[in-house]
């Protein structure tokens, strides 16, 4: 039994390229500031007016100059060109360029470590990169790209590798026929199992996307948004390309001690974040109402005053509301956000649809709900239960082509019909807005926004010798969500019997070994989320550890220790934890 409701459908709509819609722009507003963003090494305090910013017009210039310099290189239509970058206006530039050669972006992210990003350069094919200076020691030394470009000035730059200036070109820029069924972008959703999924979207997905979101959503060229989330991510990239459509300003930032200077330097208007940042936004400022008796009683009587106030300090007033996505946002701050007169749009997407599926409105009496589809887009639930709680089913010009060279992950998501099974639990009401309830796969999703994919830490840390066999899942210690390791050890190799305690700290110098080849974000943060097992895990019959009997519970024997113990040896660990901390 399925349910089909909200949405339009399939549409006969012809949609532009991504050169098309920033031509179009340029052409409109040339010598407006497109994107300010920090220099490569990010910024600090007091540094805010360092920001690197160009206009429409200097960023066709810069465009051009790299799609000339491409096909100078020898790079063809269809041709794989990675960018190794935070964002920048070299980057845009870089991205801009690789579509005007009728070549293929493959942004990677920059957190990566060496032996993840040679992994997903030679699985997508990438023929060269244009890196950042300070990571191009973790991309040289891969003999399979033709050749490589430092945006940045290097000391003792290796042959094989071009200056940005080398490599720009002043010849006119190349004459390519891009099509909107043409192949835009790679994003890798995964990169260390070897069996990575790089979501293949065409320049129809994507301005396809931008389009469903500006006709819902009042952007303009009046615009200044503010953007934490990176371009390598679906949802910085979406920004971006919205932002650069609508000829308004984007300014990407790393620095959240700084970011309400940032904002009121910049008069924004949106600020575009994951729940993490709205979430310690939210206590940062109930603590401030709470220390004030004056504020405290505004926030009863008038809490539209103590929401004005903010937007003056952060914005200068201008600010029009806050959008979230990537990640879940906690409904109580939503709530409380809108009662204080700001306003907070949700949306819910994955890049696998361009990546916007649906978004709430800023004032909305559905704290909790994601909103309706875009119009373009078609939602349906399948085999919904008796609370009409379904899995969510996506159609539209947005969906993705498929995973690249992996036909069989693509049939696992994309069925005859085009309806992406997102994998997502979720309910639908009356008026088409929607709800989600729940995972259907094992996917972590971070409250920065980052998906983790378990697979990928498993195969890392099962190269171990002392585990014969690990589960990787999501947990919560003091009250932050953290990646934990289920782990059945190798008896065998360990060699001789060890008290329990012992051998959860050999597996945890073993983990703190495998995580350096894994991103930042990806790694067990401390021994306390390390968790032995004393059987091995129960298994499908096709040896598939049954996973949802470890996920979100107890699994059955594990080491127990009582909460005293826990307290007693909280400094012994800290020493080894990783975990951010307040302020940090």
């Amino acid at each position: 039994m399925t349910m089909t409701m909200a949405g339009t459908g399939k549409d006969g709509r012809e949609y532009p390229t991504i050169p098309e819609i920033f031509e179009r722009t340029v052409r409109r507003h040339g010598e407006k500031l497109a994107i300010a963003a920090p220099p490569p090494e990010g910024t600090r305090a007091g540094l805010v007016g360092e920001y690197a910013e160009i206009t429409y017009r200097e960023l066709q210039e810069l465009s051009d100059r790299v799609a000339s310099g491409l096909a100078r290189r020898g790079i063809k239509p269809d041709d794989k060109v990675a960018i190794l970058s935070r964002p920048r206006p070299e980057m845009a530039a870089a991205i801009l360029g690789i579509h005007k050669a009728g070549a293929v972006a493959v942004p990677l992210d920059p957190l990566l470590q060496a032996a993840e990003i040679h992994r997903l350069l030679t699985q997508t094919d990438s023929v060269a990169a244009l890196v950042s200076g300070e990571l191009l020691p973790r991309v040289e030394g891969l003999a399979t790209l033709q050749f490589l470009v430092a945006l940045d000035p290097v000391e003792k730059k290796p042959k094989r590798v071009l200056a940005w200036e080398e490599f720009l070109s002043d010849a006119p820029p190349p004459l390519r026929e891009v099509s909107p069924e043409d192949l835009a972008v790679l994003l890798c959703t995964s990169g260390t199992t070897g069996d990575a999924k790089a979501v293949m979207l065409t320049h129809r997905n994507l301005t396809s996307n931008v389009e469903g979101v500006l006709e819902r959503l009042d952007v303009s060229h009046e615009d200044v948004v503010i953007s934490i989330a990176p371009w390598n991510h679906s949802f910085g990239l979406i920004t971006l390309l919205t932002v650069l459509r609508v000829g308004a300003t984007i300014v990407w930032t790393n620095d959240y001690a700084n970011l309400a200077q940032i904002m009121t330097r910049y008069r924004a208007t949106i600020l575009v974040a994951v729940p993490k940042l709205y979430h310690a936004m939210y206590e940062r400022v109930m603590g401030a109402i709470e220390e004030s008796r004056v504020r405290s009683f505004l926030s009863r009587v008038a809490p539209r005053v103590i929401g004005w106030q903010l937007k003056r300090k952060m914005a200068g007033g201008r600010l029009r509301f806050f959008a979230s996505g990537s990640a879940p946002l906690s409904p109580h701050v939503i709530e409380g956000f809108r009662r204080l007169g700001v306003g907070m749009i949700e949306g819910y997407g994955m890049t696998e649809a361009s990546p916007v599926l649906t978004f709430s409105t800023p004032f909305n009496d559905k704290p909790g709900s994601v909103g309706p589809p875009l119009p373009n887009v078609e939602l349906r639930l399948l085999n919904p239960n008796e609370e009409g709680i379904g899995e969510l089913l996506a159609r539209g010009p947005n969906i993705m082509r498929g995973y690249y060279k992996n036909p069989e992950r693509t049939r696992e998501v994309l069925d005859e019909e085009g309806w992406l099974h997102t994998g997502d639990l979720a309910y639908i009401d009356e008026d088409g807005w929607v709800y989600i309830k729940g995972r259907c796969k094992s996917v972590i999703v971070l409250d920065t926004g980052k998906n983790v994919y378990p697979e990928e830490i498993e195969w890392e840390l099962s190269h171990s010798p002392y585990i014969e066999e690990i589960l990787v899942r999501a947990g919560r210690r003091k009250g932050m969500e953290v990646i934990q390791a289920l782990v059945y050890p190798n008896w065998e190799a360990i060699g001789k019997p060890l008290p329990k305690e012992e051998v959860r700290r050999l597996i945890w110098q073993e983990i703190r070994k495998h995580n350096e080849n894994l991103a930042q974000y990806k790694r067990i943060k401390s021994e306390q989320d390390v968790i032995i097992v004393d059987q091995p895990f129960e298994k499908t019959s096709l040896k598939d550890i049954k996973r949802f009997l470890y996920v979100d519970s107890n699994p059955p024997s594990t080491l127990e220790r009582g909460q005293e113990q826990e307290q007693e040896q909280e400094q012994e660990h800290a020493k080894n934890d990783d975990t951010p901390r307040a302020g940090a």
